[in-house]
């Protein structure tokens, strides 16, 4: 308990000591711009000094944050040639990550020998996926009518929107063929996870099928490969603060604290609208499915932390995998949900494109009826599946929904100012959606904590 206190005590004299850094750093002189950046200083280090306490990683992603965005404040030079570190952190995550997906997914359906359940588990996350984005889609709907923040919105000239290509519309033909890999190597290489999800769960079926005699080797390496990607993890984790750190750096010196001041409104309208699907649809749900809610709260801070400042939903995938298995979701229902669900729950970037499609619309002043506007939902549904694990492809989705419906890109190109903001707090919402998604299925399933945790994953997450 007194560790506890004096942990507050450090959280909420650093958290002062920011608050004042900024205040004097918004006054005019250089004295003041001076002690402002020395408080800023001394409460980065008091949470450093926080952060030394703890044997988590957690606390040193939310110090590297605090400082890389202080960094991108006041040397944006220096800032913006580390983004070297965070591309190093993305590729050392995208290595892992079709592997994982792929071992995890196979061994645990092999390993289950049980079909029926494995449809029946793909049947019940489907039936959860479409209920959660639909809900997500029509509280982005409401929010941005309400707040109606494109309208009397000045345009660009409408040579600046040349420099936004449109691709062509995405069809559910399109979407539904490229669920299927043709190499599976392709797939592996190109981070393709959903046609990797695929590939595993056929495989897995066939290997299933097949007698325990010629099972067992190809089992036996699936379950060794898993589990040396879970250390793989562990490993990778360690240099998270730095490229955490770094992405939230080049983020704030390239674009600058400023840029809240011109599409203020817009932002408000996704960060209100999130926390409204957080509190009426989320939260509803794990209450209603009996989710241990504090322990679900300390095993997402991380990985929803580290999509915070990556702005890259598959950047937390390993951890947040790891971080189920731990809290108590047996590894095939892992392995099988919340790859499925970076193609199929992207709730946080669903509500984010239905903000941003009708904000478009109101900026060029176009009036779209309520049908036209239910319209656009039914299409983001299908038009959003599979991108989440780029930074900022739902822009690319945006420019497909504009150029199917006929609307100008000219506002997308002025959203382009502060979309690295938004895509902070929607692929947050995505991954956190994901988790909680994997917990809800395995409830519902009846196997929540029934199964031992493999040490390579408490090893993960002791540190």
């Amino acid at each position: 308990m007194v560790k506890m206190n004096s942990e507050r005590l450090v959280l909420l004299a650093a958290t002062a000591l920011l608050l004042a850094g900024i205040v004097f750093g918004l006054m005019s002189g250089h004295a003041m711009h001076g002690a402002g950046v020395g408080l800023r200083c001394a409460g980065i280090l008091l949470l450093t000094v926080g952060a030394l306490r703890r044997r988590s990683l957690t606390p040193w992603i939310f110090v590297a944050m605090v400082a890389g965005a202080e960094l991108g404040f006041d040397a944006p030079a220096v800032a913006v040639s580390l983004r070297v570190f965070s591309d190093i952190f993305l590729r050392l995550i995208k290595a892992i990550v079709a592997p994982l997906i792929l071992a995890t997914l196979v061994a645990g359906i092999a390993g289950n020998g049980d079909l029926k359940s494995v449809g029946r588990m793909g049947i019940k996350s489907l039936v959860y996926f479409e209920v959660v984005t639909t809900l997500a889609l029509a509280i982005g709907l409401a929010a941005i009518n309400i707040s109606k923040a494109g309208v009397g919105l000045a345009l660009p000239a409408a040579g600046a929107a040349t420099t936004a290509a449109a691709p062509p519309p995405m069809h559910w033909q399109d979407f539904l063929l490229h669920a299927f890999p043709e190499n599976i190597a392709k797939s592996v290489a190109e981070g393709q996870i959903l046609q990797v999800a695929v590939f595993a769960v056929l495989f897995g079926m066939a290997l299933a099928s097949l007698s325990e005699q010629k099972r067992a080797p190809v089992l036996r390496f699936c379950e060794s490969l898993s589990e040396t990607m879970f250390r793989f993890t562990n490993i990778v984790m360690y240099f998270a603060p730095i490229g955490v750190g770094a992405a939230m750096a080049f983020t704030v010196g390239t674009m600058g604290l400023g840029v809240l001041a011109n599409l203020g409104k817009l932002l408000l309208t996704l960060y209100i609208a999130l926390v409204v699907f957080a509190l009426m649809v989320l939260l509803p749900v794990a209450l209603l499915f009996g989710v241990p809610l504090r322990r679900f709260l300390a095993a997402v801070a991380e990985p929803a932390t580290i999509a915070f400042a990556t702005s890259t939903s598959e950047a937390a995938l390993p951890r947040a995998m790891e971080r189920m298995e731990a809290l108590g979701v047996p590894r095939r229902i892992v392995a099988f949900v919340i790859p499925a669900g970076y193609s199929f729950n992207l709730d946080g970037s669903t509500l984010y494109l239905a903000v941003s499609s009708i904000f478009v619309a109101q900026a060029a002043g176009i009036h779209l009826s309520w049908s036209q506007q239910l319209l656009i939902m039914a299409t983001l549904v299908l038009t959003s599946k599979g991108v989440a694990g780029v930074p900022r492809s739902m822009l690319v989705v945006l420019l497909a929904t504009a150029t199917t419906f006929g609307l100008p890109t000219e506002p997308i190109v002025i959203i382009l100012g502060i979309d690295a903001l938004m895509d902070m707090a929607r692929t947050t919402i995505n991954v956190v959606g994901n988790c909680l998604a994997s917990v809800v299925v395995a409830k519902w399933e009846g196997v929540f904590g029934t199964e031992a945790v493999s040490p390579a994953v408490l090893e993960g997450v002791a540190e």
